[in-house]
């Protein structure tokens, strides 16, 4: 039981969006408006300037992580019952990232 409750901790903490973790995007802290929105905000314009100096060798680890990140967020177990539209915050934002890592790609 407790290799069960470790492993669902660490899930809980894993990063999915910069800094961003799985438990602030499906608990209720912080509250969506205004802490949520904000806190997106500024990981999305940090992790945009750190694109700018990434070779193509880590701009295609970071798309699969991000793909990861978002399967991962997308398939929590009741997830969609507690925090919704921070999970559709979430989805916006790892699309727009997601975007632009592709388009550095082709570039």
């Amino acid at each position: 039981m407790y290799h069960f409750y470790s492993i669902l901790l660490l899930e809980l903490d894993k990063k999915v969006f910069g800094n961003i973790t799985t438990k602030e995007i499906i608990g209720s802290e912080p509250p969506m408006i205004p802490d949520t929105q904000d806190i997106f905000e500024k990981e999305f314009v940090i992790l945009l300037a750190e694109l700018e100096s990434q070779p193509k060798d880590n701009l295609m680890r970071l798309l699969e992580e991000q793909k990861n990140a978002e399967t991962h967020v997308n398939s929590r177990p009741g997830a969609m019952a507690l925090a919704q539209n921070k999970i559709q915050l979430f989805n916006e934002y790892n699309k727009k990232y997601v975007q632009t890592i592709k388009e550095k790609l082709e570039s």
